[in-house]
């Protein structure tokens, strides 16, 4: 078995999230406030490889940055055309339609006035695209901006594309990056070795941020309903919006 199969995301809800909570508690990792990582000044830069991964990576976060007065932007990597591959309910242009609609509501509910800039990159084709990305990330990132992305060894290949390509091009500009865990939270096991522990924080997140985040998740419809057509549905797991409804996000920073 090779590194991306023992990354591989199986079906079902991975890791149960009360092994996490108890590992996490026992762990005590470092915390840190969303003020102090985004200081006056300071933009947060959310670049998502698919819709619904910036709530789950740090939707929490972004509505804490609205309650701060920080400015916000999410990058859209792709419009998650191909989560429903086959489907006649939702062929690749009407599901992209819909999903930016889903992101849109979602930032509502968190209370966010983010701009949102999206690349239009094919979905699952993020790696063949990194170039186009890449270029895309030096023309908008800033040496003072927060970026947060997914995780460079999270085991869904545009997740990864997505990390290596935004950590690329924020080390090029200066600008501070956190990898953020998403499906890694699935396959893995608690202390599981490949995740960069030492590497890791835990964001305190208030209530109000925990009940915004949960609500924004709920507005993916898209990825939550099961479609006749398409076995592997719904993409979203019940888990997930049991992790949703922590209070606290982690980064790699």
């Amino acid at each position: 078995m090779d590194a991306v199969d023992s990354r591989r995301i199986e079906a079902g809800d991975g890791t149960p999230e009360l092994h996490w909570q108890h590992w996490l508690q026992a762990r005590a990792l470092p915390r840190v406030a969303p003020q102090e990582l985004l200081p006056p000044g300071a933009r947060a830069v959310v670049v998502a490889p698919h819709p619904d991964d910036e709530v789950l990576a740090v939707g929490g976060l972004l509505a804490h940055a609205a309650a701060l007065g920080r400015r916000a932007l999410l990058v859209a990597v792709t419009d998650g055309e191909a989560s429903h591959t086959g489907s006649t309910r939702w062929p690749p242009g009407r599901l992209a339609a819909r999903r930016r609609a889903e992101t849109r509501l979602a930032l509502a509910r968190l209370g966010s006035g983010a701009a949102v800039l999206r690349a239009g990159l094919a979905d699952g084709r993020v790696a063949a695209q990194a170039d186009a990305l890449h270029a895309l990330l030096l023309r908008t990132l800033q040496p003072s901006d927060r970026v947060f992305t997914t995780w460079t060894l999270d085991g869904h290949p545009d997740h990864e594309a997505t990390g290596r390509t935004t950590r690329a091009a924020a080390a090029q500009v200066g600008a501070r990056v956190y990898e953020v865990p998403v499906w890694g939270w699935h396959w893995a096991q608690c202390g599981d070795a490949r995740m960069p522990w030492a590497q890791a924080h835990l964001v305190t997140l208030s209530p109000q941020a925990v009940a915004r985040k949960s609500a924004a998740l709920q507005t993916f419809a898209s990825q939550w309903e099961h479609d006749p057509g398409c076995a592997h549905t719904p993409i979203l797991r019940a888990s997930m919006q049991v992790r949703a409804r922590r209070p606290f996000e982690l980064v790699f920073a």
